[in-house]
């Protein structure tokens, strides 16, 4: 799922020398190095281009700063499209301004020396190097969910519109895009909810669930600078 105004996320990132797609396990499997690494991400060239990758993404976030997006006209709308998603056991919702596209689940490769205890390492996207985090770490939520019908739940990956690259990130559910009632919004409360405020616009009650909805500023440059 694409959202309208973003285009494909690949020619955003910083280019880095993809040789997996060329000559390795998604190429024509020429690269000498298989026959001792057996695949791509086992080999120093593959975790190279993945620093390589997180150096850009700082370089490119230095003394950058989100500037508001159209804060004063969405205020006085009636309605705002939000992706509802949940991780561990909250509800939460996001403004589809900040989301390029909602992924199925993919293999995360750690890296060494994590920079942050949100850095979860980076995922192959279409033969594309894309940063991954840990959005429950980042807000401080409990990664502990309840027991539920697995059957029924598939989880996902959240593809970011951040400034320096696309941030991919595991949810636990998506519940799908919705447009939220901004008036129905209140205060959010620090004691009830373990989200920290500084990422929160407020809560609101949709359908039987209280959702939390995230402040898309604040948050994408927390992701970006978890990257640095």
């Amino acid at each position: 799922m694409v959202e309208p105004g973003y285009s494909s996320f690949d020619g955003d990132l910083p280019a880095v020398d993809d040789c997996w797609n060329r000559i390795g396990v998604r190429g024509d499997r020429s690269c000498p190095k298989l026959a001792e690494y057996v695949h791509c991400r086992n080999c120093p060239v593959h975790a190279a281009a993945a620093i390589s990758l997180l150096d850009r993404y700082a370089l490119g976030s230095e003394g950058t700063h989100l500037a508001p997006v159209e804060v004063a006209e969405a205020a006085a709308e009636d309605g705002r499209p939000h992706l509802i998603f949940r991780l561990g056991d909250e509800w939460l919702g996001l403004p589809t301004r900040a989301l390029a596209e909602v992924a199925p689940a993919c293999m995360v490769h750690s890296l060494p020396h994590q920079r942050s205890p949100a850095l979860l390492g980076v995922a192959n996207v279409r033969g594309t190097l894309v940063a991954c985090i840990s959005l429950g770490e980042l807000l401080g939520l409990d990664s502990r969910a309840a027991a539920r019908d697995s059957a029924r739940i598939v989880p996902r990956m959240l593809i970011l519109a951040a400034v320096g690259g696309p941030i991919i990130s595991p949810v636990d559910e998506v519940e799908g895009i919705h447009e939220l009632d901004e008036k129905a919004i209140v205060e959010a409360s620090s004691q009830s909810h373990a989200a920290n405020d500084r990422f929160t616009r407020g809560v609101m009650q949709w359908r039987t669930r209280s959702i939390r909805l995230l402040d898309q500023q604040a948050l994408l440059d927390a992701a970006t600078r978890s990257l640095a």
